[in-house]
């Protein structure tokens, strides 16, 4: 063991400090997260969304810092990255539509002006729709229509279509009538 540490210190000392700098940078972005969700009233499900966005982009700069720190050349590291980057890129190309909500969810979480229980209208000349938001997703939006029926709106869509607030959170209201 003493011999590996000492074999290894410079990796090691790199490693740690990766690793803590990693876990700073990892709290401050979920602390701002939380911030905004606080002060935007943003349902505690999608601030979690956003967590969890948070820790993959943190594991994937520490895998890219590691490897750096352990010895993994520029070049053999370009070349992993490139081969997956080119991997994903047509595997997400096949299926854009579901990256494209997910960045559409993230853009909701820190711009869309409606919240959970806000009675909106979606004007589509096809298909308008008049419902309450029950629950913002990260792929789509589950609204209920007056009819009680419940619909899947995805993310990229509503941020496409013109919206208008008809009610601000019904939920409250109807909690103000029962007392």
């Amino acid at each position: 063991m003493y011999d590996f540490i000492t074999a290894y210190k410079n990796e090691l000392g790199f490693t740690i400090a990766i690793i803590i700098i990693l876990l700073i940078i990892q709290f401050i972005m979920k602390k701002a997260a939380q911030r905004v969700g606080m002060r935007s009233e943003i349902h505690i499900t999608r601030t979690r969304l956003m967590f969890k966005y948070i820790n993959f982009l943190v594991i994937f700069i520490a895998a890219f810092l590691l490897s750096l720190a352990w010895g993994v050349g520029i070049t053999e590291l370009s070349l992993v990255f490139s081969s997956v980057f080119a991997v994903l890129g047509v595997a997400l190309f096949a299926i854009w539509s579901i990256l494209s909500n997910i960045t559409s969810g993230v853009i909701l979480f820190f711009s869309f002006p409606y919240k959970i229980g806000d009675k909106i209208k979606i004007h589509d000349k096809d298909m308008p729709i008049e419902a309450i938001i029950e629950d913002i997703k990260a792929f789509h939006l589950h609204l209920r229509t007056l009819e009680g029926e419940l619909i899947t709106y995805p993310n990229n869509l509503i941020l496409q279509k013109a919206v208008s607030l008809i009610q601000k959170d019904v939920f409250a209201d109807e909690g103000k009538d029962a007392l």
